[in-house]
């Protein structure tokens, strides 16, 4: 059975180093947001193993006119775990915690091989891909918010 809760920046590194920045020194997977106002991280879990992460934190795209953003930042999940709902079922948690904050927005930069997910999971793609060293190719992703 998945749990999904409320887990420590400090939680989210080792699955965003073996998943998303395997090429990388584990430093580079601790963002400066990690412990900003209002950011928080979500972790799924199966038999007590973190299977899944996303790390959400206040901060506004300037092309977005919506007063109110959060961004989701190093959405990761255990390969042997993909496409069993973990990601979909972090998304659901965070966005019930953003609505409480009267957010309107939430907002990523996705990779373009996954841009397709993002899609199934109700966001929208906005402008061209761009390229984001030494990580590849990426493109806006966003998703409105309705309020509670």
């Amino acid at each position: 059975m998945l749990e999904v809760k409320l887990i420590e920046a400090e939680d989210t590194y080792s699955l965003r180093h073996r998943i998303l920045r395997p090429h990388m020194e584990i430093k580079d997977c601790m963002y400066d947001t990690d412990h900003g106002e209002g950011a928080f991280h979500v972790g799924a879990f199966v038999q007590n193993q973190l299977i899944s992460i996303a790390s959400f934190n206040i901060e506004k795209y300037y092309d977005f006119p919506h007063e109110n953003q959060y961004r989701l930042r190093g959405m990761a999940t255990r390969n042997d775990f993909r496409k069993q709902g973990a990601g979909r079922e972090i998304i659901r948690f965070a966005e019930k915690l953003i609505k409480a904050n009267d957010t309107n927005l939430l907002w990523c930069n996705a990779r373009t091989t996954v841009q397709d997910y993002y899609l199934k999971i109700g966001f929208q793609a906005h402008g061209e891909a761009f390229d984001y060293p030494p990580i590849g190719p990426h493109i806006v992703m966003y998703k409105k918010i309705e309020s509670l």
